[in-house]
């Protein structure tokens, strides 16, 4: 249904679902929760979340039952991505429909294909996505292109997302882990406070201060200035 593997300090996750279009189900969900977690517990500094086959993802299984338990799996799943603490990257490698469009924004990047299609088409199929959804829509692509996709029922291809804001660069499954190679190189508690502060996943004000003293106080802040002293790269621990 998924496999992982892992390529140094980036973990990747594709869903195995081929034969259905990567649909998601109560399982796939549970699994992509799963793997997720298991990454972070290995000490993965990114995550890259990629659908094997033609499509990204097709959205809830259509053959499925639709009920509070999958509602409770989908969401759960969703929102847990966001409240990670290592960066998520989405590589779209094709279409990504309904569930799969919030896979993606559940995501904190996303690298498009060329066959990357998006829609959340709701009103086609008298089914509806929660606020968290079409917020966080309306914030990445923009107010305007939320309402085409949530009311007129239209799609984004690739360079309509790029152009809005929904997806971040184009490229392939490849092109995502190397971009996730770079940003593993970055400062793991500055990653962690800065998708924490951009997801708002938290309203504790004292433990986003906390966040931020501790990344002032932290050995990688000392190994960045010694680093810019001896003039070569910083090996962040995340400490």
């Amino acid at each position: 249904m998924i496999a992982t593997t892992r390529d140094q300090d980036v973990a990747v996750i594709e869903l195995q679902r081929d034969e259905r279009r990567n649909a998601l189900n109560l399982e796939l969900c549970d699994a992509i929760r799963a793997a997720a977690d298991e990454a972070v517990a290995d000490g993965a500094r990114v995550i890259v979340v990629t659908g094997r086959g033609s499509a990204f993802c097709a959205g809830a299984d259509l053959e499925g039952v639709y009920g509070p338990e999958f509602l409770d799996g989908l969401y759960g799943m969703l929102h847990h991505l966001t409240a990670l603490p290592v960066p998520l990257i989405a590589a779209v490698n094709g279409p990504a429909i309904g569930g799969g469009t919030q896979l993606a924004m559940a995501c904190d990047l996303r690298v498009a294909g060329e066959t990357a299609r998006f829609a959340v088409p709701t009103v086609r199929n008298a089914l509806a996505v929660d606020a968290w959804t079409i917020r966080t829509l309306g914030q990445l692509a923009g107010v305007g292109v939320a309402r085409r996709l949530m009311l007129a029922g239209e799609s984004l291809d690739r360079d309509a997302a790029l152009a809005c804001g929904l997806a971040d660069r184009t490229g392939t499954v490849a092109d995502a882990i190397a971009w996730a190679h770079e940003i593993a190189t970055y400062a793991p508690l500055t990653l962690a406070y800065n998708k924490l502060v951009l997801n708002g996943t938290t309203d504790d004000d004292a433990a986003i201060e906390q966040a931020f003293a501790d990344i002032w106080d932290s050995a990688d802040a000392q190994e960045a200035s010694t680093a810019r002293l001896e003039k070569r790269a910083p090996v962040f621990q995340g400490a």
